[in-house]
């Protein structure tokens, strides 16, 4: 699978860069997820539903940005990835605002 070709900095350079481009707006939490799930792990859905505890059904719903997921279930679908569950402001000008302020030394 795509897990035996990437080195762990390629793993990690796609981490990143899917959380930028969620950052930014372009991604959904769910899409983030699938691509790191399919790209980054090379895990099917059911597969990754086994492993955090949640099933298939609900991982698609999470994928899908369907339903209404609870935060429990958020943790644990992110939670391999080294990811939590937190809380971002909605205002695009505010999130900019905050990664600058963290970006400077």
């Amino acid at each position: 699978m795509k897990t035996d070709t990437l080195t762990p900095e390629a793993r990690e350079a796609a981490l990143l860069e899917q959380l930028r481009r969620l950052l930014r707006g372009e991604l959904s939490e769910g899409q983030v997820l699938r691509h790191l799930r399919r790209e980054v792990l090379g895990m099917s859905q059911g597969a990754y539903a086994e492993l955090v505890g949640i099933s298939r059904r609900t991982l698609s719903d999470i994928e899908r940005d369907a339903g209404n997921a609870s935060m429990a279930s958020m943790d644990r679908v992110f939670r391999p990835l080294g990811l939590r569950v937190g809380l971002l402001p909605r205002q695009p000008a505010l999130l900019s605002r905050l990664v600058e302020e963290d970006e400077t030394p």
